[in-house]
């Protein structure tokens, strides 16, 4: 059978697909414009199963709040390279996820995978076409959503690179969002020292005096201790959120301002695109040379 260009263009359109992959489809397919979608909708989901052991360090943080700020949802959805996640493609898909999870009931990575987008298709089988369409691997790597009856939320995007949601005990936007920059400049690991495990506090407690061994050498205990002391305090103002120092007016305390406007940080979350992640060093020159090289 002979393939037209309209034919070719139509596949286009529905698959998102390169026109000589569309004409090869129809091809193969014998002119059968569900067949071929069907085909090439298989072949997309087996390259996707393919792609998924490949690193995807790079991506897009994506947020949003409710429009009575009582619920906020924070994404870290991944890809292999800066240029993907600057794409129209992939950011469309970051927000169709933020706005699923936002309206949805989601408590587990399972349950986010199996959500549906407006579209109606799953969040996962979305992800899989993406990764067929794009050819590189895609995860969406994580997710938190905050609700509250009597608090509220807020929330803040330095870029795309990322993210901060915070929940406030009383509502007060202007409040939240410098907290949420604060946070998302400042990296604290929770909000008070109450928080911080005992095992993180002694570990701290051995590098110090690892590191003042000569100092405290002939020093009474009771001064040692004073030492120490002083030492956690520092170390423990350094790492929560009330105990810095706010970024907008490093003459108080994040717990201080906090104070000042009768109000609490009841939780929050920060997310960096890539954190955690071992990121592979790409000799691009060499895996050009190696396609061509087939």
């Amino acid at each position: 059978m002979s393939i037209s260009a309209a034919m070719v263009k139509e596949l286009r359109e529905r698959t998102g697909s390169g026109m000589m992959e569309c004409k090869k489809a129809l091809v193969e397919a014998n002119g059968d414009m569900e067949l071929a979608i069907e085909n090439m909708r298989k072949a997309g989901l087996a390259k996707a199963d393919k792609k998924s052991g490949r690193i995807a360090a790079e991506g897009v943080i994506g947020v949003k709040v409710s429009g009575d700020n009582k619920s906020v949802v924070m994404v870290d959805v991944n890809c292999e390279t800066d240029f993907v996640a600057k794409g129209d493609d992939f950011t469309g898909f970051v927000s169709d996820v933020v706005d699923a999870v936002l309206a949805g009931n989601v408590e587990n990575d399972e349950q986010l995978q199996a959500l549906a987008l407006a579209s109606g298709a799953s969040i996962d089988d979305t992800r899989r076409a993406l990764i067929a369409k794009i050819g590189e691997n895609i995860t969406v790597r994580r997710f938190v959503k905050f609700s509250t009856a009597t608090g509220s939320q807020a929330c803040y995007l330095h870029g795309s690179k990322i993210g901060v949601v915070v929940e406030l005990s009383k509502d007060d936007a202007e409040l939240g969002k410098d907290i949420a920059m604060h946070i998302a400049a400042s990296k604290p690991i929770c909000i008070s020292g109450d928080e911080v495990s005992s095992e993180t506090i002694e570990k701290e407690k051995e590098i110090f005096l690892a590191q003042q061994e000569e100092k405290i050498k002939g020093k009474p205990a009771d001064i040692v201790e004073k030492m120490v002391s002083g030492r956690i305090n520092k170390f423990l103002a350094e790492i929560t959120l009330l105990g810095q120092a706010f970024i907008k007016d490093d003459s108080k305390t994040v717990g201080q301002l906090l104070k000042e406007k009768g109000n609490e940080v009841v939780r929050f979350a920060r997310f960096e695109v890539g954190e955690g992640i071992e990121k592979k060093e790409e000799d691009f020159a060499a895996e050009v040379m190696a396609q061509v090289r087939g």
